[in-house]
């Protein structure tokens, strides 16, 4: 029999701005993908491209579309729950993620921003466990949210370290 998650509370989701700060980088990636095999085409034809050589174009453009689509689907599947003794984080549209960090496993919480993050005034808050393998990311929260939570991790795994 399996056992029920318990999740009282409400989920925090985090911001939808973030689906654009994630499109921005798919698109980037993938407009260089593209041009990159393009242009040595073109280059190899004399500027007489036959008809084929603009299909890594084309791939790349709808590639880019459909990173654009993932981005704000699988943005609207990262949350956060704050429970009594620990703070539970899913993620994941195909492959569903639930991580439980116990406040006082806690070690490091740390605020990270990125340049594309900073324009749209978000931050991903990043905390590494007692655990050498396990560092769980919070990305696109609003700047106030992240600094917020973040000092009240540290208070409560501090008081759950020093057995309070």
């Amino acid at each position: 029999m399996a056992e029920r998650l318990d999740v009282t509370g409400a989920w925090q989701r985090i911001s939808m701005r973030y689906a654009v700060v994630e499109s921005i980088g798919s698109v980037i990636g993938w407009v260089i993908v593209g041009v990159g095999v393009t242009v040595p085409l073109w280059l190899l034809h004399d500027g007489d491209m036959p008809l084929w050589a603009w299909l890594p174009l084309i791939g790349a453009a709808v590639l880019a579309v459909v990173g654009v689509v993932w981005s704000f689907l699988r943005t609207r599947t990262i949350g956060y729950l704050q429970r009594d003794d620990d703070l539970l984080v899913r993620r994941g549209m195909l492959f569903r993620r639930f991580v439980a960090v116990p406040y006082g496993r806690m070690q490091i919480v740390d605020i990270t921003q990125g340049p594309i993050e900073r324009m749209f005034g978000l931050k991903s808050l990043k905390f590494v466990t007692a655990a050498a393998s396990s560092a769980i990311t919070i990305p696109g929260m609003p700047g106030s949210t992240a600094e917020e939570l973040r000092d009240h991790l540290v208070a409560v795994s501090e008081s759950r370290r020093a057995g309070l």
